[in-house]
C-alpha cells in the first residue's frame, strides 16, 4: 500500500523534480530516454516505474522484444552500438562503483555523443533514479 502522495505532501519538491524531468525529456531523444528510464528502473527494482516505462514504450511503438531485451541488454541483439553505450552508462551511473563511472564506459559514451548530449544523458539517468527512489520509498503501486 502506498505510504504517501508526494505530489500533495511536498508540492514544491515534486515540482522541482518534475521540472528536471521536463528538461531531460526535451533534451534526450525519445528512443534513448525510454530505454534509460526502463533500465534504471529495472536495476533499482522499481515496480511502478518499470511497469510505467514498459507501457510508455509500447504506446510509443517501441517493439516489445526491444523493451523485454532491456533487462538483459548485454545479450540482446536488439540494440545498436549507440544504444549499448547509453545502457552501459545507465548501468554505471545507477550503480555507482566506489571509483565512480569507469573511464571505458565514459569514453564509449563520448564516442557516440557530443559532450553536451552525454551531459543530458547523465541528467536523464539521475532524474529517473530520483523518481525510482521516490516511488520505492513511498511504495507507489503500479497502475492496474
Amino acid at each position: 500500500m502506498t505510504r504517501m502522495n508526494m505530489f500533495s505532501a511536498n508540492r514544491a519538491g515534486y515540482a522541482a523534480v518534475r521540472g528536471l524531468e521536463e528538461h531531460v525529456r526535451s533534451a534526450v531523444p525519445e528512443d534513448l530516454y525510454e530505454i534509460v528510464k526502463l533500465r534504471a528502473s529495472i536495476l533499482n527494482g522499481c515496480s511502478f516505474c518499470t511497469d510505467m516505462h514498459s507501457r510508455d514504450g509500447l504506446e510509443r511503438g517501441t517493439p516489445a522484444a526491444k523493451l523485454f531485451g532491456v533487462a538483459a541488454w548485454h545479450e540482446s541483439p536488439h540494440f545498436d552500438d549507440r544504444e549499448r553505450a547509453v545502457l552501459r552508462l545507465t548501468d554505471a551511473v545507477t550503480r555507482l562503483a566506489p571509483e565512480g563511472v569507469p573511464d571505458d564506459v565514459w569514453d564509449e559514451a563520448m564516442l557516440h555523443f557530443p559532450e553536451g548530449e552525454v551531459g543530458e544523458l547523465v541528467l536523464a539517468i539521475a532524474t529517473i533514479n530520483v523518481w525510482n527512489r521516490i516511488a520505492i520509498t513511498t511504495r507507489l503501486e503500479p497502475m492496474a
